[in-house]
């Protein structure tokens, strides 16, 4: 069995919950992201999220973190943590990005990792003129382009023409001095993003949503023709651990209770979304707290429920676990002292780093 590790998602574009929290005022600021991955390696989680955007999803007149200049600066503050920037292929030409993650491996001694991702946004790339195109087509562009970024990153000379892509005779240096290259990491769970992920990825990143569900997810994935390793598995969770399931049930409904007031924001969202995003299916079938599934995992009850959780998806195949939290400084905290050491002292399962 896999190691099993924790990562955070860094709050790029402000708290992941709901906006109208008191104890969560908004602050997407560098100093802010700085302070909680600082913090959250220190508390012994294993890999933080940079999510990409030029504008924010939520609310246009709200800041936004920029990911990539932000990973590099991570990358150079912390020791262990892994940094892990998502990367949207619409924004960046292939030579661009690989060269810029290859610089940000070098920067962190190996801790870098790539986080691909097809654009669900439209306003953020309608806007700046480079075009919203339809769903699969999407996919296709961001299989040529992340076929191009892997041969680039392993330092091979590249000469590659495609429908979006002439490269010639292109090689960068330095190349990885840690390892073949960086770790790719997807996300999306539409049939073209699972034939992506079964070929280029390295760890599929799958949204919050129940066991079952997630089981089946896997078994089509891992089923599907690959080269290379076996592919692993991420879970995004939002959690609510306290001592008693009660304690817990009722900090999920004063989170959702909150997260209500954001309805006009999430029409927003809603409508500048495309509707074949799987992620914005699933998060419509039931009530939830947090992005990308959030809650629906199920990460919400007593220290020993949660704890018992996170070993059945385990179990199932999932090694990292990427975790949101609300207010965050206050529940990172309780989660590493009272989730963590019930699972990692469980006998087999082991913390890297």
């Amino acid at each position: 069995m896999s190691s099993l590790r924790f990562g955070v998602w860094a709050p790029v574009h402000g708290p992941r919950a709901s906006h109208h929290d008191p104890d969560e005022p908004f602050d997407a600021s560098w100093e802010r992201n700085r302070q909680l991955v600082l913090e959250a390696e220190a508390l012994g989680f294993d890999s933080t999220l940079v999510a990409q955007h030029t504008m924010n999803p939520h609310q246009e007149d709200l800041d936004q973190l920029e990911a990539w200049t932000a990973a590099a600066a991570l990358a150079a503050l912390t020791s262990r943590i892994e940094i892990i920037a998502a990367i949207k292929p619409y924004l960046q030409h292939p030579v661009v990005l690989a060269k810029m993650a290859l610089q940000i491996e070098n920067i962190s001694r190996g801790r870098f990792a790539v986080n691909l991702i097809n654009a669900w946004n439209r306003p953020e790339l309608e806007r700046a003129g480079i075009g919203f195109p339809e769903h699969d087509e999407r996919y296709a562009y961001g299989t040529e382009w992340i076929s191009v970024v892997e041969r680039l990153l392993r330092g091979e000379r590249v000469t590659h023409k495609g429908a979006h892509f002439d490269i010639r005779d292109y090689v960068l240096r330095p190349q990885d001095q840690y390892r073949a290259r960086p770790p790719i990491y997807v996300g999306g769970e539409s049939a073209p993003a699972r034939d992506l992920v079964a070929a280029h990825g390295d760890v599929w990143f799958i949204n919050g949503q129940p066991l079952e569900d997630v089981r089946a997810l896997i078994a089509d994935v891992a089923a599907r023709r690959r080269h290379g390793p076996p592919l692993r598995f991420g879970l995004a969770a939002f959690v609510i651990a306290r001592d008693t399931d009660a304690e817990a049930q009722a900090a999920y409904q004063h989170l959702l209770a909150l997260a209500a007031k954001d309805a006009p924001m999430r029409a927003v969202q809603q409508q500048n979304t495309d509707p074949k995003v799987v992620m914005m299916q699933t998060m419509r079938k039931s009530p939830r707290v947090g992005s990308n599934g959030g809650t629906a995992a199920g990460l919400v009850g007593s220290y020993d429920d949660v704890a018992g959780r996170i070993k059945a998806f385990h179990a199932a195949g999932i090694e990292l676990f990427m975790l949101q939290f609300q207010p965050f400084e206050r529940e990172m905290q309780r989660f590493a002292a009272e989730v963590m050491p019930r699972v990692r002292g469980a006998r087999g399962l082991m913390a890297t780093g």
